[in-house]
């Protein structure tokens, strides 16, 4: 465990995080802070509570709605999944039925090709 120090909404604190993390816990530290300072520049004085619970309550949303986006993403992704899947199929019926009528239509000129062979009688074979 590691310990570090964070500034946020001018007050130094203590937080302990696990062995790497420290930057992150500093980058998050620095966004809060960020965050503090804006609602300052636009509110003015209001509290030091006041602005870190505003502060705290930007992020919940923001977090909240990127939640809602990946939910949507993730449904989107499911649905292209099912018309790729869908698509493939399509795609084997078809070369199936490719493969079908070119076997049918090898069988029909074979069958045509043996009956000009009797019809000629003796000559030279076709094909």
């Amino acid at each position: 465990m590691s310990h570090i120090n964070v500034t946020i909404n001018a007050r130094q604190y203590r937080m302990a995080c696990e062995e790497g993390q420290e930057a992150r816990l500093l980058k998050l530290a620095d966004d809060l802070e960020s965050r503090i300072q804006s609602l300052r520049g636009k509110f003015g004085e209001i509290g030091d509570a006041r602005l870190t619970v505003m502060a705290a309550l930007t992020a919940c949303d923001e977090l909240l709605d990127a939640g809602q986006r990946i939910r949507n993403l993730e449904q989107e992704l499911e649905a292209l999944r099912n018309v790729r899947l869908a698509a493939v199929d399509r795609a084997r019926a078809t070369q199936a039925a490719v493969a079908n009528a070119l076997n049918a239509a090898a069988d029909r000129i074979e069958k045509t090709t043996q009956v000009l062979n009797r019809t000629i009688g003796g000559g030279v074979a076709i094909g």
